[in-house]
């Protein structure tokens, strides 16, 4: 597959690039209110609170099933289908600390409902209380529950993720390929955040929702002790042998530049890696504002990379 590219997203009736210093017209009425720290250690159990208050209740179109004491996924199935199905195992953000699948039941609709596959939403353990390699671990159950189910396609499931959970999708891309049980056909990660050594990066006044606090914050509380040559996904040596990749981040989100390195790191070892850089964007910002026309075309690429690579050629 042809994943060498790099694309922009513009805003409809925007022409040329939106300069780095500006917040991408579709988001900048949004990036006004938008907070630029998301979590800490002093606010971790408020904003979970929070959260919770927020989510309460169930979907009744959507399967919950238990995979341990607390672990579990969120299951979308795609509607009048009646054949094996390609998968998607979808992998929530929040730092690593925070956040639930239950957050993503939209969105994994949407990837559903368009593409006609089954998505998994995993509920992984949380950091602090269970730092690495349990979320991870967790993630890999799922993978497997999901690779195993009568209607999906063993041999077409991807993996992705938002945020910490494109990091989690992509340690996890090296952890099937380490043990050789699974193979995923594709890894797609949506802003990931890959690399704890970001946490030096200096504040920038245009980031919004991740800042280097919150980051070294994440990072601490997910590692715990464990080594980072290997719990870090970027400080992986060994990159061969990977699924194709889509890689997309905007130029005002504190992971643009560890996602552009890996991105590159993928290609050196020989894995295909489309990369999608949305100018004056920054984290979250489709999960912020869906309706946004440049969070849909941030969304259709996503789409357009999972059909290419879930539909056998032909």
């Amino acid at each position: 597959m042809g994943y060498t590219t790099t694309s922009v997203i513009r805003s409809r009736g925007h022409t040329g690039w939106v300069p780095n210093d500006e917040v991408h017209p579709d988001l900048r009425r949004i990036a006004r209110f938008a907070p630029r720290q998301l979590v800490g250690p002093r606010s971790l159990r408020v904003i979970r609170a929070l959260s919770g208050l927020l989510q309460r209740g169930s979907a009744r179109d959507v399967e919950v099933i238990t995979l341990g004491p607390e672990t579990g996924v969120r299951l979308y199935r795609p509607l009048g289908v009646s054949e094996p199905t390609p998968a998607l195992l979808w992998i929530h953000g929040g730092g690593y600390v925070i956040g639930t699948a239950q957050q993503d039941d939209a969105l994994c609709r949407r990837f559903s409902a368009r593409l006609g596959i089954t998505v998994a939403s995993v509920d992984y353990r949380l950091a602090p209380e269970h730092p690495y390699p349990a979320p991870l671990e967790d993630c890999y159950a799922a993978l497997t529950w999901l690779a195993g189910l009568p209607a999906v396609d063993s041999e077409r499931v991807a993996i992705g993720g938002a945020s910490a959970g494109g990091g989690l999708a992509a340690a996890l891309a090296l952890l099937a390929r380490d043990r050789g049980e699974i193979r995923p056909i594709f890894q797609l990660l949506a802003y990931p955040m890959l690399d704890d050594r970001s946490s030096a990066t200096a504040a920038n006044p245009n980031y919004r929702l991740w800042s280097p606090g919150s980051n070294k914050f994440g990072w601490t509380a997910y590692l715990g002790d464990a080594d980072p040559q290997v719990a870090v996904p970027a400080r992986r040596e060994d990159l061969s042998g990977l699924a194709p990749a889509w890689i997309g981040v905007g130029t005002h989100d504190l992971f643009h530049d560890e996602d552009l390195a890996y991105a590159e790191r993928l290609k050196s070892a020989g894995v295909p890696c489309q990369v999608e850089i949305v100018p004056g964007a920054f984290h979250g910002f489709d999960l912020f504002v869906p309706k946004a026309q440049v969070s849909r075309g941030f969304f259709h690429s996503q789409c357009d990379s999972l059909w290419g690579a879930l539909t056998p050629a032909g």
